[in-house]
């Protein structure tokens, strides 16, 4: 049996763990705007160089016009605003926290899918949300001392809500890369939300008056190293390898697959970041991904 998909998906979530934490790092030193932009400008030379070679193709001018709406439509909702507070929230909460915010990106794609694209949404899908927000929970949640029965947030609430912006973000790209995807080149799809993103953001920074900002951060090896890594790992090699998931196999699959970052973070936030982590934050992230595969069983 050819597991592609299945493949791809486990892929996508080992290299989305590893870009994850390296905007982390960029990100609290630059700061999310220009990591944003300097990323996806260095994603589309990557996409350029690659397509070249396995295409013939500098650009993906063999997309038709449909596939172009769709897919840059994904791109400015997906990398210029999902992107855009996922990395905000990097200010705040560690990457580990915000990749287990963004583990609800596969149940908001599917109840995208359901409204959109008339896909089904059933009594275990609301089991399986049920459990990755009762995982969450136990992470960002905790009991006052005895005399206060209230709960708490472990951590920023910005942060949190940042975060899921983000899953917002990402979850409704996903249902519209599928939509506009079809069955047309992973990669070339990816590139055509890069292009978006860096349309995107490039308005923002003009518009804005920032791209001083990105020059200097482009002068800062500290801080242009970590955006190297991430951006090979995250919008080239992650994000076409999640194409490439949606592609050949069920969303539902792909997505459950990409959203177990949370537990692969788990031990690199340990060993490369120093995080101490407790029973309920290891026990959370392991219901949250649960969740997500109980969520999308047919």
């Amino acid at each position: 049996m050819n597991y592609i998909g299945e493949i791809a998906g486990i892929a996508t979530a080992i290299f989305w763990t590893v870009t994850s934490m390296a905007f982390q790092v960029a990100t609290r030193r630059v700061g999310s705007l220009n990591v944003n932009i300097i990323r996806l400008f260095m994603a589309f030379v990557f996409y350029v160089l690659y397509m070249r070679m396995t295409r013939g193709l500098w650009l993906p001018t063999d997309a038709t016009p449909e596939a172009w709406k769709w897919l840059s439509l994904s791109g400015l909702v997906g990398f210029v605003l999902g992107d855009f507070f996922l990395f905000q929230s990097y200010a705040f909460v560690s990457a580990r926290i915000s990749m287990l915010m963004m583990s609800l990106a596969p149940p908001v794609a599917a109840l995208l899918g359901y409204i959109i694209l008339g896909e089904r949404f059933t009594l275990l899908n609301t089991v399986g949300l049920l459990m990755v927000l009762s995982g969450i929970a136990m992470v960002i949640l905790n009991r006052g001392d005895k005399t206060d029965s209230k709960r708490r947030f472990n951590y920023p609430v910005k942060g949190i809500l940042l975060a899921f912006g983000g899953a917002v973000g990402q979850g409704s790209g996903a249902v519209l890369s599928k939509f506009g995807m079809a069955s047309y080149d992973a990669f070339s799809a990816s590139q055509i939300r890069v292009i978006a993103g860096v349309f995107g953001f490039s308005l923002i920074f003009t518009l804005t008056r920032r791209w001083k900002g990105v020059f200097t951060t482009v002068k800062d090896i500290k801080a242009m190293k970590p955006i190297l890594i991430g951006s090979f790992f995250g919008p080239f090699i992650g994000v076409g390898l999640s194409m490439v998931a949606l592609q050949h196999t069920s969303a539902g699959i792909a997505s459950t697959l990409m959203a177990t970052v949370p537990v692969f973070i788990l031990l690199p936030s340990v060993l490369f970041f120093g995080e101490k982590l407790t029973w309920r934050e290891v026990l959370g992230a392991f219901i949250t991904v649960g969740g997500i595969a109980v969520f999308f069983i047919h």
